[in-house]
């Protein structure tokens, strides 16, 4: 039991009751160390930075390399465990928690454009942070498993040899005479031979008579199973 538990701490009273205060010095009512707090802190902070560290550098970096995701994940996954993990000494409620890291995202990324995948690892290190910050109750072998399942399941979407990923890519094309349905094969045949590329499918899009051009959606897989940061965008200006 710990002394910020308490909004007012009374020594002699916690001994009364059989309570174990801190015994240390403190200032207007505060700690100033306590040593037991302080090796748990630190436990629990390299615990969740060396797993977190696992999913952002060794699944996530290793596909993507972008360092600023890489620098961005890294701190998220520092500032919400110690964030979770100090405030619990308020009782602050896990939707109260969850909701107020929903709404600092949604101020800071709602002007970028990120993917689903980045989103997806983003929610990951925030659930894992907030779970190994606010697991105070259960064993460290339960924390242990819990950490090991996120690490697995990311491993098995990441693996190629359970998931094989589709690429896509905008092509903006001249030749609209192809884009009609029964010339279907012609179109695959020709975005073949000029992107290189094995293609699965083609989606026409906008279509410009008036410029003679349309918008397609190529679908193809890339030979390393690896997804591309730049499928989708079609002007200079998204490249982040």
């Amino acid at each position: 039991m710990l002394q910020t538990d308490f909004p007012e701490y009374d020594p002699s009273i916690a001994k009364e009751f059989g309570a174990q205060g801190f015994t240390g010095p403190d200032f207007m009512g505060i700690p100033i160390f306590h040593d037991e707090a302080l090796l748990q802190l630190l436990l629990r902070f390299a615990f969740n930075l060396f797993f977190s560290w696992i999913v952002i550098r060794y699944f996530y970096y290793r596909k993507s390399g972008r360092r600023d995701f890489l620098f961005t994940y890294t701190l998220f996954a520092v500032t919400i465990f110690l964030l979770i993990f100090l405030l619990d000494s308020v009782k602050m409620q896990l939707g109260m928690a969850l909701g107020l890291f929903a709404i600092f995202g949604i101020l800071r990324y709602r002007t970028e454009q990120i993917s689903i995948r980045e989103m997806t690892y983003l929610f990951i290190i925030i659930g894992m942070s907030v779970i190994n910050g606010l697991a105070m109750t259960i064993s460290y072998v339960e924390l242990v498993v819990t950490n090991l399942l996120f690490v697995g399941a990311v491993a098995i979407m990441e693996s190629s040899r359970f998931v094989k990923h589709t690429a896509t890519k905008a092509v903006l094309y001249e030749k609209i005479e192809l884009v009609k349905p029964e010339k279907y094969d012609e179109l695959m045949a020709d975005l073949e031979t000029r992107t290189g590329l094995k293609l699965l499918r083609v989606e026409v899009g906008h279509i410009d008579f008036l410029r003679d051009t349309a918008l397609l959606k190529i679908y193809y897989r890339p030979d390393n199973n690896q997804p591309n940061s730049i499928d989708a965008i079609t002007k200079l200006n998204q490249i982040n």
